[in-house]
């Protein structure tokens, strides 16, 4: 019986499987978006079961596994590893027909080379033998990353991050490039004035700034962005509901950035004033040093108030907004055209029904200078499953350049989710292979496997400049 993940799994004709084994399986990959923790990369770190691998921090399993009717002790609670493994067991015959189903089986035949289908039935044995090929030494985090070819890495730093963990990384024998993404969000959160203050407060611990004003607060996040730099760093991102439709001067971001650290309340008017202020600083950072600017837009996070205070945030409680983005996006890429600073860019919609908006968004602000230099980001979150990687690739081929796009990225907390760019690929040779037997693209597999590279790894290698930042 041919097994569930096999050699032409995901390609449905023979073109698709030439595309794949041919021209995509074998390049190598820039991740340049996740959430790996620096601190274990750096320590090289081995994990000591399935669970720490693979369930540890995942939300996406926690959230399939709620809605299975799993305990929360068995998810996130105090529960031992092996029951929280054998709880998402039972879970996974119940996730057919989501892309978990698909990952879950992908990550145990590329990781561990396990055929079987997880079960409550075969839980044990995966369990075992899982559990004995991480004893060896080529299944330590440095060598996981050799495996799947990793030559870039990018995680996600907050700016006052002191970057030891990718000091040592960039010291270290790890073949893969590790670099950090300067991630400012709470520099534009002055809804809650404490939580503002005490992270300003590390701020200026961070940077060696005294922060009392406005300008010495600008002038510690340019401290930051450039240790950033000096440590690799050639990207930023934003997790926003939308682009803020608002701005102000300087006078007026520094009198409402003096009653924030005061203390005072500030009110939703004065917080969108002075979060768009921080937006068009950030965008002329980016510009100034050649960075990359990624906006995640459109998710509600932390909606379950009583989850969040009982065990915080990223834990599986966040949905697609439905939210106006065209004329806020429009307006911020505008304001930095005209202030001669727009960056290299990434936009990511979480809601699908905004495909066409940013893909056609994205065109509105191309110039000579990068191919692709505005880009509408890979499908993300909720949509980085089969059906949502195809809306997005058909919609950037109706209305932008496939040719031109950076291509995939995990998102991911886990070291077990590199199998996505196999799945972003066997996709892509799919679709591209379906459209070369239906006759709507040219019946030369050379011509479309050369794309099918562009697309994998080469257009992000030279998109990101990451040669810039190779000691």
């Amino acid at each position: 019986m041919t097994p569930f993940i096999h050699d032409d799994f995901m390609l449905q004709n023979n073109t698709a499987c030439e595309l794949y084994h041919e021209y995509a399986a074998q390049m190598p990959i820039i991740d340049y978006h996740n959430h790996l923790s620096a601190a274990d990369l750096a320590n090289n770190r081995q994990y000591q079961n399935l669970y720490e691998i693979w369930l540890e921090g995942d939300h996406y399993k926690w959230r399939a596994m709620r809605a299975a009717g799993i305990e929360e002790q068995l998810c996130t609670g105090k529960a031992s590893p092996y029951e929280k493994f054998m709880a998402w067991a039972r879970a996974v015959p119940q996730t057919l027909g989501n892309p978990l189903y698909h990952w879950t089986h992908l990550e145990l035949k590329r990781y561990f080379g396990i055929d079987e289908l997880l079960n409550e039935r075969t839980a044990e044995a995966i369990w075992h033998k899982a559990n004995a090929r991480l004893a060896d030494q080529d299944r330590t985090s440095w060598e996981i990353l050799n495996h799947f070819n990793i030559k870039v890495l990018c995680t996600t730093d907050d700016p006052t991050d002191n970057l030891s963990s990718h000091i040592k990384l960039a010291q270290s024998a790890c073949h893969a490039k590790v670099y950090p993404t300067f991630r400012p969000d709470r520099a534009l959160q002055l809804h809650d004035a404490s939580t503002f203050n005490a992270w300003t407060n590390i701020l200026e611990h961070a940077a060696d700034v005294p922060i009392h004003s406005l300008s010495q607060f600008l002038m510690a996040l340019d401290k930051q962005h450039a240790t950033f730099h000096n440590a690799g760093c050639r990207l930023s991102d934003h997790g926003l509901l939308h682009c803020t439709t608002a701005s102000c001067d300087e006078h007026t971001a520094t009198q409402i950035f003096g009653q924030a650290r005061k203390g005072h309340q500030i009110s939703d008017n004065d917080q969108s004033l002075f979060a768009g202020f921080m937006m068009q600083f950030f965008g002329e950072l980016d510009a100034q040093r050649g960075w990359t600017k990624q906006l995640h837009l459109g998710a509600i996070r932390n909606n379950n108030t009583t989850m969040h205070k009982l065990i915080g945030e990223d834990t599986g409680f966040d949905s697609i907004g439905d939210y106006p983005q065209a004329q806020s996006l429009c307006r911020y890429l505008d304001e930095l055209v005209k202030k001669e600073c727009l960056p290299r860019m990434i936009l990511y919609n979480l809601n699908p029904a905004d495909n066409p908006v940013f893909a056609t968004m994205a065109g509105n602000f191309q110039d000579h200078t990068t191919p692709g230099k505005i880009q509408w980001g890979s499908a993300w979150w909720f949509l980085d499953q089969k059906n949502g990687i195809e809306s997005q690739l058909r919609t950037l081929m109706n209305l932008g350049l496939l040719s031109t796009f950076v291509g995939m990225l995990t998102d991911s907390r886990s070291m077990m989710s590199f199998t996505r760019h196999e799945y972003f690929r066997r996709i892509l040779c799919n679709l591209l292979g379906e459209d070369i037997e239906n006759g709507l693209l040219p019946n030369d597999v050379p011509l479309i496997g050369e794309l099918v590279r562009q697309v994998s790894y080469h257009n992000a290698d030279r998109y990101f400049n990451f040669m810039s930042s190779r000691h």
